[in-house]
């Protein structure tokens, strides 16, 4: 090989490894690249799961963040967001108040004794009946069943006064009551189980569709806000009240005897 051939090889040989060399140098720099930038993304995820986290902690619950909410206010109702309920004969004279909390044991002990002589009692216009709807135990144990629970019962209103009626025996009846540390009644499923028992809600997808989609969620919150408010005196359940007058000095009636005998002075009064 002459000398010129064998510069011109050296040459050629120092150019391959300079390429070489600029090549494996764009390698590195791609691959640190791709390092720093998943590691910002990992940081990225790291501070984007945390202010999740921290705005999931923070943001209100469903159902508080339904107390301003537009109201769909059930069929079968009167008065400020539909919160008035009052059924019976235009007839009667005058109306008995009740205050229940649909998880309230006692309500359903109430229900059970003295259930049918307050809807015989209906029947005859001895009186009318108005139903104020509270979800106090939720609030003091964190639950939703009260609210949902009320919330099925705008529902099975917005079908009949009837309907309401016999579903709200349904839901306080020894067979479908809970114990008032079990939460069941947050479960659609279970409050439209136990619809099935009520003939007129049997079936009924429009009374289905709005206890899913929690038509009268907004509703529940609205009426359980006028037993919040009431100026009667009323703080637990069930309450009754005739006049602007707590009976029975806010003791529950939970016997026919009791209840008759209470209601019948203050119809006199």
């Amino acid at each position: 090989m002459s000398k010129r051939n064998s510069q011109a090889a050296k040459t050629a040989a120092r150019e391959k490894l300079r390429l070489e060399r600029e090549r494996q140098a764009k390698r590195d720099k791609v691959k640190r690249q791709a390092i720093v930038a998943g590691s910002i993304v990992a940081v990225l995820a790291i501070a984007g799961g945390v202010g999740y986290a921290v705005v999931q902690k923070n943001k209100p619950s469903y159902w508080a963040g339904l107390k301003d909410a537009k109201v769909v206010a059930p069929a079968n109702t009167t008065g400020t967001k539909g919160t008035t309920v009052v059924i019976g004969k235009s007839t009667a004279k005058k109306t008995l108040k009740v205050y229940e909390d649909p998880r309230c044991p006692v309500c359903a002990q109430f229900e059970q004794t003295v259930g049918s002589t307050v809807k015989k009692d209906i029947d005859n216009g001895k009186f009318k009946f108005q139903y104020v709807g509270a979800t106090f135990i939720d609030d003091k144990d964190n639950g939703q069943g009260s609210k949902n629970a009320l919330s099925a019962l705008g529902a099975a209103l917005n079908v009949s006064p009837e309907a309401f009626l016999e579903y709200k025996t349904a839901l306080y009846s020894t067979k479908w009551h809970p114990d008032e540390t079990t939460d069941k009644f947050k479960d659609d499923a279970y409050l439209l189980q136990v619809a099935d028992t009520v003939t007129a809600l049997k079936g009924n997808t429009a009374f289905q569709n709005a206890v899913k989609k929690g038509t009268y969620d907004a509703w529940a919150m609205a009426m359980s806000k006028t037993f919040d408010d009431n100026k009667e005196g009323v703080t637990g359940t069930p309450g009754f009240v005739m006049d602007g007058k707590q009976l029975n000095g806010g003791t529950p009636l939970l016997t026919v005897a009791d209840f008759d005998k209470v209601v019948d002075a203050a119809l006199k009064g």
